[in-house]
């Protein structure tokens, strides 16, 4: 059984998405927490597998949270369920090693599916020993924070996941240079993938005039693709 332990600090709340964890086969709510010294007093007492960590808690973030578990060596996985859907926080949360991100209000249908892809993502990990390229690419998809698009043939899933890391990681939007510099991709490659994210609304595109009179096209992750 995966432990989990649910933190909201509003207890209506709480008790739901544990109502709700404990209807997924395979996972059991540990206990429930309502602010953040509780949650971090829970990781120290309790095995803990997964938290489902809200962000607005009164005493501290959600994202303060995460990084005191770091610092005190807890390796405990941590997906966000939370109101906070301002980019910002979305790479921070990324930044600090959320697995995924879910954003309130949301479905049963919709924690379970990030629950079933990190069971899927323990039972991969658990097996050891060496990734093929395929298994690779399922890794990297139940660790992102957003479903992987329908890819055309002859593209990457794991490219892919390198092109939106990369853009939610930037401070702003990337030229396809820029983010083929910060990806290691050829340009070429980088101008494709964007256009394809682009095409499937995960990718906003803005146009930067300069002195040549030609614009340059900027990408950015879009907000609502987080």
């Amino acid at each position: 059984m995966i432990e989990v332990l649910v933190v909201d600090d509003d207890v209506r709340v709480a008790d739901v998405n544990a109502a709700y964890v404990a209807k997924v086969p395979g996972f059991r709510v540990a206990a429930k927490a309502h602010n953040a010294a509780e949650a971090l007093r829970r990781v120290e007492e309790l095995p803990v597998d997964l938290v489902l960590l809200d962000h607005y808690l009164p005493d501290e973030t959600g994202l303060a949270v995460v990084r005191t578990l770091r610092e005190r060596g807890h390796l405990t996985d941590v997906i966000m369920v939370t109101a906070a859907r301002d980019v910002t926080t979305v790479q921070a949360a990324m930044r600090h090693g959320a697995l995924q991100y879910l954003v309130k209000p949301f479905s049963y249908a919709g924690l379970r599916a990030k629950l079933d892809a990190y069971a899927t993502l323990r039972r991969t990990l658990d097996g050891g020993g060496e990734a093929e390229q395929a298994e690779v690419d399922r890794i990297f998809g139940a660790l992102s924070a957003t479903p992987a698009p329908e890819l055309p043939k002859g593209h990457s899933p794991t490219t892919a996941e390198l092109v939106r890391r990369a853009l939610m990681g930037a401070e702003g939007p990337l030229s396809a240079q820029e983010l083929a510099d910060r990806t290691r991709l050829s340009r070429q490659t980088a101008q494709r993938y964007l256009k394809l994210l682009e095409r499937s609304g995960r990718v906003r595109l803005s146009l930067k005039y300069g002195d040549t009179g030609r614009p340059e096209h900027r990408y950015e992750w879009a907000p609502s693709a987080s």
